[in-house]
């Protein structure tokens, strides 16, 4: 069978966890038997190719690339459905000819991939590997730092999501001084908007399709996500969050697997000094800047911090956590090639994930419990299903560590 994954980038740009899990599903599917065709893309801003497709080769498997820049969005109505990329799926979807499409993310390809699937009778499958199709940020993460439940009926705390988004990239101009001085203020501003796109001479306007683009956007993914034949939860908390914001689409919960050298840890030495880990990207949704606040409170020599992650993502970020940690012993590994992954683990006696938004049972979390090391993680559902607290990991509030 011929299957083409969609993900919304790839390896070797990009290498977290959605593109991980994308390549090991690839992988398996050829050892399988099956034929899997990689469709990735190029994010809006980054290089440009030579064209709008372009295609390679990584570790055997076959790539094409799409590229943002060629076709970029321009509302945020284009950033997860873009009229102007149904014919160009539509092409490449008659080139590919896949017997099965599997999509690990629709950010880049946009729910438009699933209007062309449906019209050239692909079946189509997804597993839904964050929040994507029912929040604004894709993370149910509200724009106080709160967990979220989902989209309100008016859409008010997605408009609040948009607002402080564009706040803290200082694209909200006069507004963005104002807001970010009193971010309390918010949610205010969010039903402002919302009821000014009623008052004539306002509902036909540019404001008015900005907030109706964040308001229908729930509708539109859910709508599109029915065509799905079947889809794949990994937790069973992500499988309850979609059902309760009305996916319609069979939801079956899957576990990740994960391929690591399963030996026991050898026991610490005794005296020797604590090693915590840290492995992932090095942005504030992850957490690692309360990982440092609370590692560099503690005693003097009782223990050591590696942080295992590409410094490029958000420099500003780490710049600043490169401060909070002169003078401690904090060290920032960088980069690890996958097969030294067994190695880095047996590097570390904890791995900590102090993530603020829910997660989705994130694969480093699974390879730490596979290698038999301990892990400490934030108190959110999306992982404490994985972890018995006082066995083999803890949990903790992020906001306790303030």
């Amino acid at each position: 069978m011929k299957i083409a994954l969609f993900v919304h980038c790839f390896f070797p740009d990009h290498f977290y966890g959605t593109e991980t899990y994308t390549l090991e599903l690839a992988s398996n599917l050829i050892a399988m038997g099956h034929e899997p065709v990689i469709v990735s893309a190029v994010f809006q801003g980054e290089a440009k190719r030579k064209s709008v497709i372009t295609r390679y080769e990584y570790m055997h498997i076959p790539v094409y690339c799409l590229d943002k820049n060629y076709c970029p969005h321009h509302t945020v109505r284009e950033t997860y459905y873009q009229a102007a990329l149904l014919e160009l799926h539509k092409q490449l979807l008659s080139e590919i000819k896949p017997d099965l499409v599997h999509v690990t993310h629709l950010i880049n390809h946009t729910a438009s991939l699933l209007d062309a699937t449906k019209e050239l009778g692909i079946p189509a499958i997804a597993t839904l590997t964050d929040f994507f199709g029912v929040c604004f940020n894709n993370r149910l993460e509200a724009a106080n730092g709160s967990l979220c439940d989902g989209p309100s009926a008016d859409r008010t705390n997605c408009l609040t999501c948009y607002l402080k988004a564009r706040t803290d990239s200082g694209q909200a101009g006069v507004m963005a001084s104002l807001l970010g001085r009193y971010p309390s203020s918010l949610p205010a501003m969010a039903q402002v908007l919302s009821f000014a796109t009623r008052l004539p001479g306002v509902r036909h306007g540019r404001l008015a399709r900005l907030v109706a683009d964040i308001a229908e956007r729930p509708d539109i993914l859910l709508n599109r996500y029915a065509a799905y034949r079947a889809t794949i939860a990994p937790t069973c908390f992500l499988r309850r969050a979609y059902l309760a914001n009305g996916l319609s689409a069979p939801l079956h919960v899957m576990h990740f697997g994960v391929d690591v050298p399963l030996a026991p840890k050898t026991a610490p030495r005794v005296g020797a000094l604590v090693r915590f880990g840290y492995i992932g990207q090095i942005t504030p949704h992850k957490g690692t800047d309360v990982l440092v606040d609370a590692f560099v409170r503690l005693p003097s020599g009782c223990a050591e911090l590696h942080i295992y992650g590409s410094e490029d993502q958000n420099s500003e970020y780490v710049s600043a956590l490169r401060d909070k940690a002169a003078g401690t012993p904090i060290f920032f590994q960088g980069t690890f090639p996958k097969d030294q992954l067994a190695d880095v683990f047996l590097g570390i006696d904890f791995l900590v994930i102090p993530s603020r938004w829910y997660e989705n049972s994130p694969l480093v979390l699974l390879n730490s419990l596979a290698t038999h090391t301990p892990v400490i993680v934030s108190d959110v559902e999306g992982m404490t299903e994985f972890v018995e607290d006082g066995k083999n990991g803890f949990f903790f509030s992020p906001r306790e560590c303030r």
